[in-house]
């Protein structure tokens, strides 16, 4: 019977050219009590300690509700040795007819010193071959990139909020995208952090009599927790993607500033604050104050609109999580491209 990671154990562990055989040999052992399922093959790349054990917490959580091969590989590429090690272990729930186990595989991997190379090969000759490729890269990328690896990936995840330059690793990322002739499909988690907030935003101007306002937008202010100004930024170049503005030279890092086709200027003023990755916005449009804000119950959305200083009624929203585990499972729900991310990058990255 498959070693269930119910306890997040990464499972038994097996030689490297074992691996089909002992698969095949333990869902034959639990034929009749559960059930393999799998949509789509999720591989995560780290290199942090102790990556293997997070990410299998991780894993265990998102097959719950998003049933997959997962590819879990933990490097050390400064080990100066070559070793590899292999786990197998089986994520099972209860399926909601109740009765049999539904189960996702997990194939772990450790590897250190020059190995770390391998990877790709690896990575390719455990891939169910009939299902798409998503590859969670949880570090920076290295330079160059391997054009291998990304002829196979059909989507790339990873979280710009972590990254040391947001321009280089983009340039890496854009180049990786190219050689793989567009068809990778670039997940930014960082860019899914701002779903509720952009929908909450979004929804002021749905019907047709506030449309006048995007054009009357003065001034805007955006609050980010400590080592969230890229996700602040991104905020704001969705402001610009959507609304046709661009952006202007500016000194201080914390006041943006764009201008409309009118030649109309914009102000955009950041603060850090305490809190959520993204706090209160501010959005000014002549006599008109647009307000959303985390709710003092930290699970929904303020949103409320009317003239400064004037007592409002406030609507409540759901609020976005920053887990990782609802972070992804937000993102593997989605299709397609993401073209209004890549639009908002382009109206920013050089203020990134």
């Amino acid at each position: 019977m498959p070693a269930i990671a119910e306890n997040y154990s990464l499972g038994l562990a097996v030689e490297i050219g074992k691996i089909d055989k002992e698969l095949k040999k333990l869902w034959a052992e639990s034929e009749g009590s559960m059930t393999r399922a799998s949509l789509i093959n999720l591989a995560i790349y780290s290199e942090a300690p102790g990556s293997l054990e997070k990410n299998t917490q991780i894993i265990a959580k998102i097959a719950e509700n998003h049933a997959c091969r997962a590819i879990v590989i933990g490097a050390n590429c400064k080990a100066k040795e070559n070793r590899v090690e292999a786990w197998l272990s089986a994520h099972c729930h209860i399926s909601r007819a109740g009765g049999k186990k539904i189960c996702s595989e997990q194939l772990s991997f450790r590897l250190e010193g020059p190995c770390t190379n391998l990877m790709p090969s690896i990575v390719f000759s455990h891939l169910d071959s009939d299902l798409p490729f998503y590859l969670w890269w949880q570090d920076e990328f290295h330079d160059p990139m391997d054009p291998q690896l990304w002829a196979w990936v059909d989507r790339l995840i990873y979280d710009s909020q972590t990254w040391s330059s947001f321009a280089a690793q983009m340039r890496l990322v854009e180049t990786a995208q190219q050689e793989a002739r567009q068809r990778v499909v670039l997940c930014d988690l960082n860019w899914t952090r701002l779903d509720k907030v952009r929908f909450a935003i979004a929804q002021f101007f749905d019907h047709p009599a506030s449309h006048h306002h995007f054009a009357e937008i003065e001034s805007a202010r955006i609050d980010f927790a400590p080592d969230f100004r890229s996700t602040a930024v991104l905020l704001a170049g969705w402001l610009a993607a959507q609304l046709n503005w661009r952006a202007e030279k500016t000194r201080d890092e914390n006041r943006l500033k764009f201008s409309d086709s009118p030649r109309r200027k914009i102000d955009i003023e950041l603060r850090e604050h305490s809190g959520e990755p993204i706090g209160r916005i501010i959005l000014n449009s002549r006599d008109i104050e647009f307000i959303v804000a985390p709710a003092k119950c930290g699970d929904l959305l303020e949103v409320s609109r009317g003239n400064p200083g004037d007592k409002r009624m406030s609507q409540l929203m759901p609020a976005q999580s920053n887990d990782p585990v609802e972070l992804m499972s937000q993102e593997l729900m989605r299709g397609g491209p993401h073209n209004v991310y890549l639009r908002a990058v382009n109206c920013v990255r050089d203020l990134l």
